[in-house]
C-alpha cells in the first residue's frame, strides 16, 4: 500500500443545518463553520467534510441538489464559501464537500427541461419508461418507502427514482450526461475544494434491461438491494470518474459504499482504486431487516467486535478504510453501540477509544466527540426525516402499536444525529439566538462543549488524547500504519486487539460491560498511553479491567 498524505490525519464531518448558526434564523450556515474553525484544529482535526449546502428544496435535507453550482441562500453565499476555503487553507485545514450524482432534485433545470420534452436531450439525462400494460415499469421500492416510479403528468411515462420522488436518478449510461458531471466536478477542484465524500455512488448502476425482481414484503415490491446485486459494471463509470477529475488533483475522496463485491474491493480503495476510501459500514447494517426497523435487533459488544474485525480482515493491506461510529444517516453511537443503561462517560471514552485506535481513518461525526446522545421523540411530529416517517408507517400497518413503532423509530431516527449541536448549557445549547429548526436535545445542560472543556476527564477531553497519539511522532506509524490483530477474540464481552510494527506493539483492550474481568496480559508492559480510568490494576500479569475500562498499552 503506498503512503498517501491524508493516511496520517483525522476528519470531521459537518452537518451544516445543525452545527453553528450565525444570523439567528435557527439553521447552520457557512459563516457559523468559519467561526468554529479554530475550535476544529485544536481538536486535533485536518478534514473537515460538509454535507450538502448547494442549493435545494430540502425534501432530503440537501441531498436533492436543484444546482450544483451555487450554494443555497440557506446557508450563506458563494463568497462564503471561498472565504471558509480560503480560512480553512491559512490553518492547513482541507475542506470536502459532498458529492451527491446519483440523483439530483426535480427543481434542477435538467430535469425540469426533461419534463418538457420526456424524449429529448435532457430526457435522456434520467431513467424514463412507458408504463407496460398500465402496469409500472418494474415492481422495486423506493429506499424512502413506495414504488420507485412517478408517473409524468399528461403522459404514460414515468421516471424513475431510489430515494424520494424529488430526486430523479441520473442516467450515468449517457455518456453526455456524464460530462456534465465531471465538469461541474473539476469546477469545485479548480476552486480549491480538498476533494468530495461520494454519497450512494453504486446506486449509479442499474441491472439493464428492467425486470422485476421477488417481492420481499406484502406491498409487492422488491428492496432496491437486490437489484444493485444483479447489476454489473459500475466500475467503468467510477474509473472514468477517477481519471476524468479526482486524480489529476491529487482529492482525497471518501465513498459511501454499499453492495460492494469482496473481488472488487482493490478496485474502490487499492493504490490506484477508485476513492481514496470508503466507509466501514459493517456495524451500521448489522441486524438490518428486510420488514423494517421494527424488527431490527439491538447489536450485542461482541457483535460489534465481529463486525469490526470482519472490516479490518476483509481490508488487510489492500487499502484504508475510513471507521465512523456514526454520522447523519445514523443514530448517535453511544446510544446504539452500548447496551441499554450502560451510556456513560466512562463507556462513552471506550467505544471512542476501541474504533479510534482501528486500522483506517477516524471520521468524527460532530458531537461525537462530547458524546452526544440519541434524543427521545416523543411522537411522529417530532420527526423531520422523511425516512423515519415511512418506517414510523411500516411498523404501523405490520401490526405493531404507535409505542412500539415510536421506539423503533426513536432507535434508528437519523434526527438523532440532526439535533443542533451543543456548544453550551444556555436555551438553545449556544446553537442559534433564534428558533432552531430541529429541536435540541434538553441533555444539553449536561453534555455540551463548553461544560467539557473546562472538566480534564470529559469525553472531549479524552478525544484530544486519542488524536494526539495518533499524531504523536514516537506512536505515528504504528497507529496509522501497524497490523491489526485481534487478541482473545472470543472472549464474551471483551474487544482487544494489537497495533504492531516492527518496532513497536501496542494492546488496545476495553471491558465492553459494567462488571470487573480479569486478562493475563501476553508481555509486560512498557508504557500506559491511554486509559479512561485514573488507575490501572496490574498484579504480575494478570490485568483487572474496572467497568468499561479502556487502555492503550505499549508491550514489549
Amino acid at each position: 500500500m503506498k503512503k498517501k498524505w491524508w493516511h496520517e490525519k483525522v476528519a470531521y464531518q459537518i452537518y451544516p443545518k445543525s452545527f453553528c448558526d450565525s444570523n439567528g434564523d435557527g439553521i447552520g450556515d457557512i459563516q457559523g463553520i468559519i467561526s468554529k474553525l479554530d475550535y476544529l484544529k485544536d481538536l486535533g482535526v485536518d478534514i473537515i467534510w460538509l454535507s450538502p449546502i448547494y442549493c435545494s428544496p430540502l425534501a432530503d435535507q440537501g441531498y436533492d441538489i436543484s444546482d450544483y453550482y451555487n450554494i443555497d441562500p440557506r446557508f450563506g453565499t458563494m463568497e462564503d464559501m471561498d472565504q471558509l476555503l480560503a480560512e480553512a487553507k491559512k490553518r492547513d485545514m482541507k475542506i470536502l464537500m459532498d458529492l451527491v450524482v446519483n440523483h439530483c432534485s426535480d427543481e434542477h433545470e435538467w430535469f425540469q427541461k426533461a419534463m418538457e420534452d420526456p424524449d429529448g436531450k435532457y430526457g435522456k439525462y434520467f431513467y424514463i419508461e412507458e408504463s407496460k400494460d398500465g402496469k409500472l415499469p418494474t415492481n422495486w421500492r423506493s429506499y424512502f418507502g413506495g414504488p420507485v416510479w412517478e408517473k409524468i403528468p399528461g403522459t404514460d411515462k414515468y421516471y424513475l427514482h431510489l430515494f424520494h420522488k424529488k430526486q430523479p436518478d441520473l442516467n450515468w449510461e449517457n455518456p453526455e450526461l456524464r460530462e456534465e458531471v465531471y465538469k461541474m466536478i473539476n469546477w469545485w477542484l479548480d476552486k480549491g475544494l480538498g476533494g468530495f465524500r461520494i454519497d450512494a455512488i453504486i446506486n449509479i448502476k442499474k441491472a439493464l434491461p428492467f425486470r422485476d425482481y421477488p417481492a420481499d414484503r406484502e406491498d409487492g415490491l422488491s428492496r432496491p438491494q437486490t437489484m444493485l446485486a444483479d447489476a454489473h459494471g459500475v466500475g467503468v463509470f467510477l474509473g472514468e470518474m477517477r481519471d476524468r477529475t479526482f486524480k489529476k488533483y491529487d482529492a482525497f475522496t471518501a465513498g459511501e459504499v454499499f453492495n460492494e463485491k469482496p473481488e472488487e474491493l482493490p478496485d474502490f480503495i487499492g493504490d490506484d482504486g477508485y476513492f481514496s476510501t470508503m466507509f466501514d459500514f459493517n456495524e451500521t447494517i448489522w441486524g438490518m431487516s428486510d420488514k423494517g426497523w421494527y424488527d431490527q435487533p439491538r447489536i450485542t459488544p461482541d457483535d460489534y467486535k465481529r463486525c469490526c474485525f470482519e472490516t479490518q480482515r476483509k481490508i488487510g493491506e489492500v487499502g484504508f478504510i475510513s471507521n465512523i461510529i456514526e454520522n447523519h444517516d445514523e443514530p448517535r453511537g453511544v446510544s446504539r453501540y452500548l447496551p441499554d443503561g450502560e451510556c456513560f462517560d466512562t463507556s462513552k471514552k471506550m467505544l471512542a477509544t476501541m474504533n479510534f485506535m482501528l486500522k483506517g481513518l477516524p471520521f468524527i461525526y460532530q458531537g461525537q466527540e462530547l458524546g452526544m446522545e440519541n434524543i427521545k421523540f416523543n411522537s411522529i411530529d417530532d420527526i423531520d426525516d422523511i425516512s423515519s416517517k415511512d418506517e414510523y408507517q411500516v411498523a404501523l400497518d405490520a401490526g405493531c402499536s404507535t409505542e412500539e413503532a415510536m421506539k423503533a423509530v426513536s432507535m434508528f431516527s437519523r434526527d438523532n444525529a440532526r439535533t443542533p449541536f451543543q456548544w453550551d448549557d444556555s436555551e438553545n445549547a449556544g446553537f442559534t439566538t433564534g428558533t432552531p429548526w430541529l429541536k435540541v436535545n434538553p441533555n444539553h445542560t449536561t453534555i455540551n462543549l463548553k461544560a467539557e472543556q473546562a472538566d480534564e476527564n470529559s469525553v472531549f477531553h479524552y478525544y484530544k488524547k486519542l488524536i494526539a497519539l495518533r499524531k504523536d511522532p514516537e506512536y505515528k506509524d504504528v497507529v496509522v500504519y501497524g497490523e491489526l490483530i485481534p487478541f482473545l477474540e472470543d472472549r464474551h464481552n471483551l474487544m482487544a486487539y494489537y497495533r504492531k510494527t516492527d518496532e513497536k506493539t501496542l494492546l488496545v483492550i476495553g471491558n465492553y460491560q459494567t462488571a470487573e474481568q480479569d486478562v493475563t496480559l501476553p508481555s509486560s508492559v512498557k508504557n500506559l498511553l491511554i486509559n479512561n480510568y485514573p488507575d490501572v490494576k496490574i498484579n504480575g500479569n494478570i490485568l483487572t479491567l474496572q467497568n468499561y475500562q479502556a487502555l492503550v498499552l505499549e508491550i514489549e
